[in-house]
């Protein structure tokens, strides 16, 4: 484990290496403890490098066991090897040469999961960012790109299954009780999608036949008996196949492709050339033991693995500051294809949600950073919403500036311009100002300027000129390091609403670009006039959140109720009811925290349970709407000051007014959407479940009683249905008999199901309120807690920090000392993990006094530690400083 402070990494630092890489062959004889690695490495120095510059290759706890140049024994006085790198001298001016290096390595005590590690009985890889050091001596970085030719030899017994990256060469014998298996991948690639995998595994088979014909072998792997729980994966690949054909033109290029399942992985799935390496709870799924959650997860990341055969490996990062062009942009992709497999409108809701809850407090907090970092002194800590989520919002800013043929036409460009390289943010963009001969010199300053612009709008009408005008204005705040800021191209998505609900269109608009219902936002301020408005129009700005940014806009509740009722755009129509909500939500926070008497406005009531009872609208949709803005949703809003306790009581008494209010509707929309026949994961499906367990929950609120709650939990046959009525009765009444019962039954059902128990924690982790850090302690000590396990952690201390506002920000700052203990429990064997769930305190700043002071002392108490982790100290020291 890397304990220095760590060095800080600066983009403007950037050169090529001096050498290059022809070919990587590989040799590893597998043992628990002391794996024997074997890496012929050929290289030629770069023309126009240095002479006389010695080749540096990166290690990471590494011991050099013998080195070798041009297959003769190196002398000494020639190199220098330490755990973090090894140096070679007097090496040739420009003819190629061979280093053949051996190390010796010990997966069993691989705790970190990153490199070969050995989890389960079965041998496993993780090399993204820079696990692949931890293997061998090598050029650890996205830019050095070979073809790898790997050999495995392993005991046959114990490893039936050797498998790398690539087409399958052969294997035989390979001395007593042992074989081998020979693996080539023709495509060039950087180290951290090298992949490895021994053991002893099930399988699922398919095939897939390409655009051009090919057939593809498909292979999923997981443990023996869990076969029949790959088959919504499997069939999650195919249709990601297929799409990527028909919507990008990608064809496969392999003649296999493999999925492994393993779990115990500090991500969520690795996109490894040929080879992807899952966590097995998004490859592992039946009614039963999934959620509708769960599968949807599964057909999205099952997706985003895929799609990186070309958007990531294929075409890959120059170095980790360009870690959105791969991530940003397959999250994209990942996005369109689930929004083509379900509802749009409802995936685009869901995707807010998310970039609401977890970019936008990164965004304005202590560990903000552009889409491209400019320095960065752990990359492990980048791997964050911004990069991802937020990266995805600016590529889709890119497909609605520029419209779906330039869009294509850009992609398409960038695919044949790029391929089997290593580029950047200015390669990637200057494909679409290439293909469509737009500027996008303003627009690339949202890959530059960290922070969520802030877009105030204000509106008149003049009913003498039939026009309208609209005044804005945009302000990005201050962020670390980042002060002042540009004015950005933002693209804004409007429309206008007459009084019977029918759309208006402008006959002509001046004081911006304005094509295709978009609005083009270029300067700080900007008034714009739109002519040929015959009456007062109700206006809708940022429909399908075309911008990821905050708008301020002063609506009165009966204009927002009207488009709650009329808009088109049903993105638009939720997000009309989250504006009638939060107000309501804020008020309640802060007269709860005075002890006043919460009252909810009746417009915003009577909308909310007009929506929930239109039959017009998806049943998905409607669920939506009735899930209120969330207690950290309300922290956000409130900007500061924060009382978890008191946000938590006024959303309460809310969600008690409404369900009071609606009662009937709920009731009988419980009864209308039961399930009739067996379960099925398709979006009308789930969307049923979604509604019913909408109502189950307000009528939980109604009756102040667990009674119904738990006959829907003896009732239910699936999991979605079953997790819903066990966290009601968790979450509502935690001390009640039949609370108890049925987390007794729950647990008794699945004590051999490690992802079905991962949700009995989380569901526990997640009840509001004080006393539960004391059942979280009581949990930690329960024989199916697993502390090595990283699915396990995050499910009971990763819920109870992210998830928990008032269980983990207690007044008496309880939780944070406690969290503080986890950290650095986890952090002597897992830095990766315990980072991770570190950054829950990054909002610290937001809380009332007494809870900040002990958050900033549980902060303190970490910094202090000795010996913490790069991964730690980095994102600890951040969050203190930001």
């Amino acid at each position: 484990m890397r304990t220095d402070t760590g060095q800080v990494i600066h983009l403007a630092d950037y050169r090529p290496t001096d050498f290059v890489l022809e070919r990587v062959d590989l040799t590893f004889e597998l043992d628990p403890t002391e794996t024997k690695v074997e890496a012929r490495l050929i290289f030629h120095r770069r023309p126009g490098a240095d002479p006389t510059a010695p080749i540096v290759l990166d290690g990471d706890e590494l011991t050099l066991s013998g080195l070798l140049f041009d297959q003769v024994e190196l002398d000494p006085s020639r190199y220098d090897a330490t755990p973090e790198s090894l140096t070679v001298r007097d090496l040739p001016e420009s003819a190629p040469f061979e280093l053949t290096i051996t190390t010796i390595i010990n997966p069993e005590a691989n705790t970190q999961l990153m490199g070969l590690y050995r989890t389960g009985g079965i041998y496993c890889t993780q090399c993204e960012a820079e696990g692949f050091r931890r293997i061998t001596y090598f050029p650890d970085r996205p830019d050095v790109l070979a073809p790898f030719t790997v050999n495995i030899i392993a005991d046959k017994d114990a490893n039936p299954l050797l498998l790398s990256n690539g087409n399958f060469l052969g294997g035989a014998g390979y001395g007593p009780g042992k074989h081998f298996a020979a693996w080539f991948d023709p495509h060039p690639k950087p180290s951290y999608l090298f992949a490895l995998v021994a053991g002893d595994l099930g399988v699922v088979e398919d095939t897939f036949t390409t655009m051009s014909g090919r057939e593809v072998v498909l292979k999923i792997y997981v443990e023996h008996g869990k076969e029949p729980r790959a088959a919504y994966a499997m069939d999650a690949l195919k249709r990601s196949m297929k799409w990527d054909e028909e919507r990008f033109g990608r064809e496969y290029d392999l003649d296999i492709f493999m999925i492994v399942a393993v779990s115990d992985f500090n991500m969520g799935a690795m996109e490894n050339k040929g080879l992807n390496i899952f966590n097995d709870k998004y490859v592992l799924a039946d009614p039963e033991t999934a959620t509708d959650a769960d599968y949807a997860n599964i057909e999205a990341i099952i997706a985003h693995e895929y799609f990186h055969n070309w958007t990531g490996n294929r075409i890959t990062c120059r170095d980790w500051f360009q870690l959105c062009l791969k991530e940003g942009l397959t999250v994209y992709r990942d996005h369109e294809f689930s929004s083509d497999q379900r509802s749009r409108p409802v995936k685009r809701i869901a995707e807010v949600r998310h970039l609401k809850s977890e970019q936008f407090p990164e965004d304005s907090g202590p560990l903000a950073h552009p889409v491209r970092p400019t320095k960065y002194r752990e990359i492990n800590n980048f791997y964050t919403t911004t990069v991802y989520e937020k990266g995805s919002e600016v590529t889709r800013m890119i497909a609605t500036l520029l419209g779906k043929d330039s869009f294509k036409k850009g992609m398409d460009l960038y695919f044949d311009r790029h391929d089997g390289q290593a580029v950047t943010i200015e390669d990637f963009v200057k494909c679409f100002e290439d293909s469509s001969g737009r500027d996008l010199k303003q627009f690339s300053l949202w890959y530059h300027q960290a922070g969520t612009p802030l877009v105030t709008a204000s509106g008149s009408y003049d009913a003498a000129a039939g026009s309208f005008t609209l005044s804005l204005e945009q302000m990005t705040p201050a962020t670390p390091g980042q002060a002042s800021k540009e004015p950005m191209h933002i693209p804004l998505s409007l429309a206008f609403f007459g009084e019977n609900g029918g759309k208006i269109e402008p006959a002509s608009v001046e004081g911006a670009e304005y094509a295709g219902d978009v609005l083009h936002l270029t300067g700080r301020t900007q008034t714009v006039v739109f002519h040929g408005i015959g009456s007062r129009p109700v206006v809708s700005i940022n429909r399908s959140f075309s911008a990821p940014i905050n708008l301020h806009f002063d609506q009165s509740p009966a204009d927002l109720a009207h488009l709650a009722r009329h808009e088109t755009d049903h993105f638009a129509r939720w997000q009309a009811l989250t504006d009638l909500a939060l107000p309501n939500l804020l008020k309640a926070a802060r007269d709860a925290r005075e002890g006043k008497p919460v009252v909810c406005e009746a417009t915003f009531v009577e909308t909310l349970i007009a929506a929930a009872a239109d039959e017009s609208l998806e049943p998905a949709f409607r669920a939506q709407a009735l899930a209120l803005p969330s207690e950290s949703d309300i922290a956000r809003e409130l900007g500061g000051n924060n009382d978890p306790d008191a946000i938590h009581a006024g959303r309460q008494a809310i969600l008690k007014q409404i369900a009071d209010a609606g009662k009937d509707v709920f009731a009988a929309l419980h009864t209308a959407t039961t399930a009739s026949g067996g379960f099925s994961p398709d979006a009308k499906s789930a969307g049923l479940r979604a509604l019913r367990n909408s109502a189950l929950t307000y009528l939980s609120y109604a009756e102040q009683t667990p009674a119904r709650a738990k006959a829907a939990f003896d009732a239910a046959d699936n999991m979605t249905d079953l997790s819903h009525a066990l966290t009601i009765l968790a979450h509502r009444f935690p001390d009640s008999a039949e609370t108890n019962e049925a987390l007794a039954a729950f647990r008794e059902r699945f004590a051999e199901n490690a992802l079905v128990i991962d949700k009995w924690f989380a569901i526990q982790a997640g009840i509001p309120g004080a006393k539960t850090l004391e059942r979280v302690r009581a949990l930690m000590d329960n024989p199916l807690f697993k502390r090595t396990n990283p699915n396990r952690m995050r499910s009971l201390v990763g819920t109870f920090a992210f998830a928990n506002p008032t269980g983990f920000g207690r007044a008496d700052g309880e939780g944070y000392r406690f969290l503080a203990g986890q950290i650095l429990d986890i952090d002597g064997r897992n830095p990766q993990l315990a980072a991770r769930i570190l950054t829950s305190m990054r909002s610290w700043r937001a809380l009332e006094p007494v809870r900040a002071d002990h958050a900033r002392a549980a902060l303190a108490e970490i910094e202090r530690a000795p010996a913490l982790s790069t991964d730690v100290r980095d994102i600890v020291e951040r969050t203190l400083k930001g």
